[in-house]
């Protein structure tokens, strides 16, 4: 019984490095394993709609992800991770147009560029925080869309840029079928090593620039190495996240990279859990399924008599997209800790039953 247990009675333990490791126990290790091997094989029995959700939910994880890390886990905050995004997108169809840099490696490249861009609007972290930094990445965000818009070299313009598919050893990857794999790759990958991050000694710097720079600073702590760092990280997963999404979609515009795009990342972690890896991942998944699921209600009503009158599908569309704001705000009061605490509140529930404390 306690080899199937995700953590069995007397599991202590004894060693600094076991506390540190990432699977708990072989049940784990293998349950991970277990669902790798099924996520490879989704495209055998997901059709192309569901495919693109899972796609979706990649480009947009590996991006909040690098949001969670500056202000879940560091305690800085950016409302200009939107922009970063879009940077990454242009910056590799960039560098693979005008390089002839394969896709595979413009990627990288572009989350790489976009780290330099985002440690240079970093900076002021080292000097200022709080509201006032919050306005400063707020200038970032208007800047690099300016940028967009008047670097037609870089971005194309007004009119946008094409994006190559994806190519390795002459297989192309433009259907949502192959690209799922890019995709599912690049977020199991970046996942793992933020998870690692979070173990190392630059991940409990950032914690502890989170929790108390004051007593981070006493015990050596280079705090503007490490808020610059945290900035740099947190765009380099942007830039990731948004190299996938242009390379996915074939064509990057600057219209779909506002403000609004960095508040929703502020949502997906605040929804999902600050300071948790797969709390990030929840909350992408709740994102991206909440819009689904409120239209299928508009498609459901729809088909009523009584629902099928302009007024009322009309208002349902307003409260659509009014529904992500009141979600923010819902969870701010009533679960301000996320999913990933939500989920560990079930797991300790099953994990005592039938005893109440």
């Amino acid at each position: 019984m306690s080899t199937t247990s995700m953590r069995p009675c007397g599991d202590f333990r004894t060693s600094y490095q076991q506390d540190n490791t990432i699977f708990e126990t072989k049940f784990i290790w293998l349950l991970a394993i277990a669902s790798v091997g099924l996520l490879c094989l989704a495209p055998l029995f997901l059709d192309e709609y569901f495919l693109s959700l899972a796609i979706q939910v990649s480009y947009l994880g590996i991006a909040a992800l690098g949001l969670n890390i500056l202000v879940g886990f560091t305690g800085q905050i950016s409302l200009g991770h939107g922009a970063f995004f879009g940077f990454g997108a242009f910056a590799s169809a960039w560098i693979n147009t005008q390089f002839s840099i394969p896709v595979f490696f413009a990627i990288p490249l572009a989350g790489f560029l976009t780290m330099a861009v985002g440690m240079m609007f970093g900076l002021p972290a080292a000097r200022i925080k709080g509201l006032y930094l919050a306005i400063a990445t707020l200038a970032a965000q208007f800047i690099i869309e300016d940028f967009f818009a008047r670097a037609e070299w870089f971005s194309g313009g007004s009119a946008g840029a094409m994006a190559e598919s994806v190519e390795i050893f002459g297989f192309l990857f433009d259907t949502d079928q192959s690209f799922y794999y890019v995709a599912i790759f690049a977020l199991v990958t970046m996942y793992l090593w933020g998870s690692n991050l979070m173990r190392t000694r630059d991940g409990r710097a950032f914690v502890a620039v989170r929790d108390h720079y004051l007593s981070a600073e006493i015990m050596g702590i280079n705090l503007t190495k490490y808020r610059l760092l945290s900035f740099g990280v947190s765009a380099f997963y942007a830039g990731i996240g948004g190299a996938l999404y242009g390379h996915y979609l074939g064509y990057v515009s600057a219209e779909g990279f506002t403000i609004m795009l960095s508040i929703q990342f502020l949502a997906m972690c605040i929804i999902g859990g600050l300071g948790s890896v797969k709390g990030t991942l929840m909350g992408v998944v709740f994102m991206v399924m909440l819009p689904e699921s409120l239209e299928s209600v508009v498609g459901i009503m729809k088909e009523t008599s009584w629902g099928n009158i302009p007024a009322v599908v009309d208002g349902i569309a307003y409260l659509k997209e009014m529904a992500i704001g009141l979600v923010i705000i819902l969870f701010l009061i009533f679960e301000p800790e996320g999913l990933a605490h939500r989920w560990a509140q079930i797991k300790n529930y099953w994990k005592f039953y039938p005893f109440s404390y």
